[in-house]
């Protein structure tokens, strides 16, 4: 009787669950959400978290708050983000990073079996700046330069894609050691050029081609297999004979792993909705990105596609985890 009694408690439980997952969907969200942004402001997650935050801010009828908690190449925000209550309210909101960290990084703090892809938002090329003083006009120029001077490279920190990019083109098909100076993010990188506190950068596109435009850097290459319109004049790496690799940065939408598939399907669905927004995409174009978009299946294959594809990269360089 008793371990009947138990047995019925359980079903109720179970059914009532099944009943509270559409029934959460159906209410979410509520109350204000937070984009828990993986760098510092003025780089591409920053840029896609406010450009998207607004819009969902606007769809949802309740408050999208961007807090940025840069450091650690994505890692200290990756960290907070596995922790994270999994009911949708807290969503990651990071880089390629997320994929290089794992074989960069010897105990990065998670795992991405910590978290589930709710939406691929976009992507951009990389690009490798210099200071407004530097003699260099192109990346072959500037690596050339460094066979003789001392120079370093700033990027938004170890593990981004721009980092990785810089260090195959440096050390693989430029034959020749650049020290690195990791930031907290593009942003800090780019303002350290712009002041000649370092010779070169290598960033997302998002984060300097504005920079570029108003003659404040200088843009040596593009790491994508075409020029971007954005920056008509600025060399691809492969015209300059730097490798046939068409590198970029994108930024994923995640959340902790045990948030209920429902609520996973709305955000998607509303992240997807934005992005076909004609005043989306204008505002994406504007600053380098391509909006990207599919389905949460199509984003959590995407995001182990691309984990696999840096951690050869990685091998390959010979960078060591730390």
């Amino acid at each position: 009787m008793f371990r009947a009694t138990k047995i019925a408690a359980l079903n109720v439980a179970l059914a009532a669950m099944l009943v509270a997952t559409p029934g959460l969907a159906q209410d979410y969200p509520n109350k204000p959400v937070k984009l828990l942004v993986a760098f510092a402001p003025g780089g591409p997650a920053d840029s896609i978290a406010r450009i998207i935050g607004q819009k969902l801010n606007d769809r949802w009828k309740q408050t999208v708050v961007v807090e940025n908690r840069g450091g650690a190449g994505g890692n200290i925000a990756a960290m907070q983000g596995a922790k994270a209550d999994p009911d949708g309210y807290t969503i990651l909101v990071t880089t390629s990073a997320f994929a290089v960290n794992q074989t960069l990084t010897k105990n990065p703090g998670y795992t991405p079996g910590d978290f589930k892809a709710a939406a691929v938002v976009a992507t951009t090329p990389n690009l490798i700046i210099g200071a407004p003083d530097l003699k260099a006009n192109n990346l072959k120029e500037a690596i050339e330069a460094a066979r003789t001077q001392k120079m370093t490279y700033g990027t938004a920190g170890a593990g981004t894609t721009p980092h990785l990019s810089a260090e195959r083109i440096f050390k693989l098909e430029g034959k020749v050691d650049i020290p690195h100076a990791p930031f907290t993010g593009a942003g800090p990188a780019t303002q350290a050029v712009i002041g000649s506190h370092i010779p070169l950068a290598s960033v997302a596109l998002s984060a300097a081609v504005q920079n570029v435009q108003a003659g404040q850097v200088k843009g040596l290459a593009v790491t994508s297999k075409d020029r971007v319109k954005a920056l008509p004049n600025v060399p691809t790496a492969r015209e300059l004979g730097l490798g046939e690799a068409d590198d970029t940065t994108w930024v994923v939408f995640f959340v902790p792993a045990r948030t209920p598939d429902a609520v996973i399907q709305k955000i998607n669905a509303d992240v997807n909705a934005i992005l076909k927004d004609k005043d989306t995409e204008d505002q994406l174009e504007k600053i380098g990105f391509m909006a990207v978009g599919g389905s949460a299946k199509e984003a959590e294959s995407y995001v182990q596609q691309e984990t696999s594809r840096w951690g050869d990269i990685i091998r390959r360089i010979g960078l060591e985890a730390k």
